[in-house]
């Protein structure tokens, strides 16, 4: 019976074609995927030669250098570097502002080093054009390809021809949660699906492949690597039929941020640094934290003012509301919140347990609260009632972004099944609570317990001030246009 196996193995893999034969599988799809590298190197081109010429212009020029005649190598030599460091590939967020400065610096130093040795002792450029030039190079490829970042996104929501097709394989399980991910980011349309449950690797190896070659597809997603029995030889069949893949993690990734690839001899491995949230970086966190949220406060005075005056007005009670929460290490500390519900309503909170729309129970929440007052509705739907938490940020209790601090009543209910559950729910408190976080620009709207723990995970592991930043610019969107939330 080995034996056996071993001379099908064989016959399937004589069968594949030459992996240096022209692939007609992938001839289809070519142009579509060349669509965008080819936009953004002429969009790079034209950014480039306009900066060029504005530099030069206000810059001091060096005589007898007219810069036309030194546009095309230096045209080369920026789209050559940014072509090396990844800028034209088919991902989202080709702008990766830090990367993109780096790279363009990087491309101004060889410049000068080629001028210099062509013609020793002449600066061809003069120090004010090259700092205007650089200045301008990242301001212009910048600002152009986030919009065209965004406005590809915006096409993506409208228009499924332009997500890229791929197929998921995998147990349904992990599909399920695979689909998930790829919907919040509309780069993907997932084509078809194969259920490993149903199909057996070993003997239906070929059938597979077939199926997915039909689909023309671009890419396969591997949502459960363990199941498949041989996977070199299901690897080599995608390779030579032109198709990319694509290991997809269904559990928690790993910090994706910081990892790298290192050979040791021939064998690739990833590399993952330590977790950047704690050290030197906390204390910058904590100095943004501090300006940042005495400068909004200082900035919103007047506002928190008007909402003072209409919570006291609405119902009788107090203007704050100040609740036990469970922050840092475990630790309670009251949050201070704009009162919203009227003034009993932690002892309303008993009779509506039944009525609770969080999948699991660990949290509570119920989008048509009966305790809700008028005004309170409207701050809870832009997000005004938090606005007091920056005090908490001031007195250190609280970070601007970070997982949400739970509630007594929650937190004693999410240990109840710590036992059944990964424990690395408990990570949440080892970092500062926040304001806002990755499930408020994320999942909102879900009501999934799981996945708020899961974004919260994602957050500490993948923290840096850049991705503070944008979740808090991602809040401001959320909350304008009242994406999800209750």
């Amino acid at each position: 019976m080995t034996d056996l196996k071993k001379t099908d193995s064989a016959v399937s893999l004589w069968q594949t074609k030459d992996i240096r034969a022209t692939n007609r599988s992938i001839r289809w799809r070519t142009p579509q995927m060349l669509l965008r590298p080819t936009i953004s190197i002429l969009l790079d081109m034209l950014m480039l030669s306009v900066s060029w010429t504005i530099a030069n212009r206000l810059g001091t020029p060096t005589p007898g250098v007219q810069i036309a005649e030194t546009m095309t190598p230096m045209l080369a030599v920026n789209i050559g570097t940014l072509a090396a460091s990844g800028f034209y590939g088919t991902d989202d967020k080709l702008h990766r502002f830090a990367k993109l400065f780096k790279s363009l610096l990087l491309a101004q130093v060889v410049i000068l080093a080629a001028a210099f040795f062509e013609r020793p002792g002449l600066w061809w450029m003069s120090r004010s054009v090259f700092a205007i030039s650089l200045v301008l190079n990242f301001v212009s490829i910048g600002g152009a390809r986030f919009i065209v970042d965004a406005l590809t996104i915006q096409m993506r929501k409208h228009h499924q021809v332009f997500q890229q097709a791929i197929v998921l394989l995998g147990d349904r399980v992990d599909i399920d949660r695979v689909k998930k991910l790829l919907k919040r980011s509309q780069q993907f349309r997932v084509d078809s699906v194969i259920d490993l449950s149903v199909w057996d690797m070993q003997s239906q190896l070929g059938q597979i492949i077939d199926r997915i070659r039909s689909r023309k597809v671009s890419e396969v997603f591997i949502c459960s690597p363990q199941v498949i029995d041989n996977q070199i030889m299901f690897f080599w069949n995608l390779k030579t039929a032109g198709i990319h893949l694509r290991m997809v993690p269904t559990d928690l990734p790993l910090p994706q941020r910081s990892a790298e690839t290192k050979m040791i001899e021939e064998i690739p491995t990833l590399r993952f640094k330590s977790l950047p949230i704690f050290g030197i970086e906390f204390r910058l966190k904590r100095l943004f934290d501090a300006v940042a949220s005495l400068l909004i406060l200082i900035s919103i005075s007047p506002l928190l003012a008007i909402i003072m005056i209409l919570v006291k007005r609405s119902s009788p009670g107090p203007i704050f509301y100040k609740q036990d929460r469970v922050g840092l290490k475990g630790r309670r500390f009251q949050v201070w919140k704009f009162r919203t519900m009227v003034e009993n309503a932690h002892e309303l909170q008993q009779e509506l347990e039944a009525q609770n729309e969080v999948k699991g129970g660990v949290l509570f929440k119920i989008k048509a609260d009966p305790r809700i007052t008028k005004i309170g509705k409207f701050l809870r739907q832009y997000s005004l009632d938090e606005l007091p938490q920056l005090i908490n940020v001031l007195q250190g209790q609280m970070s601007l972004v970070g997982p949400r601090p739970l509630a007594i009543r929650d937190y004693e209910r999410s240990l109840e099944d710590i036992g059944q559950l990964s424990q690395d729910r408990l990570l949440r408190y080892e970092v500062l609570p926040g304001i806002t976080g990755l499930w408020q620009v994320k999942g909102r709207a879900s009501v999934d317990s799981d996945e708020i723990f899961y974004w919260d995970m994602v957050y500490i592991l993948q923290w840096s001030l850049t991705l503070d930043i944008k979740i808090l610019l991602e809040t401001i969107k959320v909350v304008l246009f009242r994406e999800g939330g209750y």
